[in-house]
């Protein structure tokens, strides 16, 4: 049996900063990848949508060099919170209340399926399948809560 650890705030589990490793395999090109940095979730002081910013660098084929990503929380019902694209576009509504949680977002012809799990209070593992006509890849990300 898999373990998991319910969460009463998504938001707050995630404030913080955490080590990030993203394992990437394209079946496409048949090559894979792999992202390592950090995901650092602030909220800031006057208000406003938190903002999750990964840094780090990407090895992918023969390409290496520094790689960033950020999304927009924004806490909605209950536990959940609406991940937003940097520009506001909605992507999905995170809810890890029953410390796992899956959804599909379809970006054009693109479908994401997206599972995220808690297996600890310091370790989040989530998992995408990416299809669609020019897009095969899978990816696991690992996040590990970094400490002071």
């Amino acid at each position: 049996m898999i373990s998991v650890v319910v969460i009463d705030d998504t938001l707050g589990f995630l404030r913080g900063s955490w080590a990030l490793s993203r394992l990437i395999e394209d079946d496409r090109s048949a090559r894979c990848g792999r992202f390592t940095g950090a995901a650092d979730v602030t909220v800031p002081a006057g208000g406003g949508p938190a903002r999750w910013v990964e840094s780090g660098v990407l090895r992918f084929g023969d390409h290496e060099g520094p790689a960033e990503r950020q999304l927009l929380l924004v806490p909605g019902p209950g536990s959940a919170v609406a991940v937003l694209f940097a520009d506001g576009r909605h992507y999905v509504d995170l809810d890890l209340s029953a410390g796992s949680w899956h959804a599909v977002h379809l970006c054009g012809a693109d479908r994401y399926e997206i599972s995220t799990t808690v297996r600890s209070a310091d370790l989040v593992e989530e998992a995408w399948a990416v299809t669609g006509p020019a897009k095969d890849y899978r990816a696991h990300t690992t996040l590990v809560r970094a400490r002071p």
